[in-house]
């Protein structure tokens, strides 16, 4: 099995777990072993998941004001959380490609592997939603068909993702390329960094 297929299995796993209640509070159980990729695997989507909803829910006009600011609260918390997975996943590939011999015209990518993983996370998320518009019964032919083509379009993107991944991934594992993780530095979640919460400090 090719990485990118593995890394798609969980995030579907997780996925449809998930659906199983379709409840942004319900508590994730995660079933891979914390030792195992999958267990980071698992979890990013599973935050992933969780905030596509927070999303979906934040745009109500109907919102309560007050529900809407906690809502926005757990989204900035939530993006703190998809932020540390990702550099979880990083880590992994850290340890495990750290004995590679890197080759003299070794060259770095525009983005880390686990960044690239955050995405296919993400594209699954849209094939999952975009499958259920394509196939509404509640909805008139033209909107089945517009998102049928959308749909198509994804899963090229899907197909396209995952290559390119497998090929960053044979290059670093064959010197070709290198990695280099710069840690997120998320200026707003910072209580000595953003401006509004450092100026009301005491």
């Amino acid at each position: 099995m090719k990485q990118t297929e593995l890394f798609w299995k969980v995030f579907n796993e997780a996925i449809a777990d998930y659906h199983k209640y379709d409840d942004v509070n319900h508590e994730m159980q995660n079933p891979y072993d914390r030792s195992q990729i999958e267990h980071l695997l698992y979890h990013k989507n599973w935050v992933d998941t969780v905030q596509w909803h927070y999303e979906d829910i934040i745009r109500d006009p109907q919102i309560d004001p007050v529900a809407a600011l906690d809502l926005k609260r757990r989204i900035d918390r939530s993006n703190q959380v998809r932020t540390d997975m990702v550099e979880y996943i990083d880590s992994y590939f850290l340890d495990k490609y750290k004995n590679v011999r890197v080759l003299p015209d070794a060259r770095i990518n525009t983005e880390s592997p686990a960044w690239a993983i955050d995405r296919l996370s993400i594209l699954a998320l849209k094939i999952y939603h975009m499958q259920i518009e394509a196939t509404r019964t509640d909805v008139d032919a033209e909107h089945r068909q517009k998102c049928a083509e959308k749909l198509a379009v994804l899963q090229e993107q899907h197909a396209d993702l995952s290559t390119a991944i497998e090929e960053l991934i044979e290059d670093i594992e064959n010197g070709r390329k290198y990695m280099k993780v710069y840690k997120q530095m998320k200026m707003y979640n910072d209580p000595n960094l953003n401006p509004v919460l450092y100026s009301g400090k005491k």
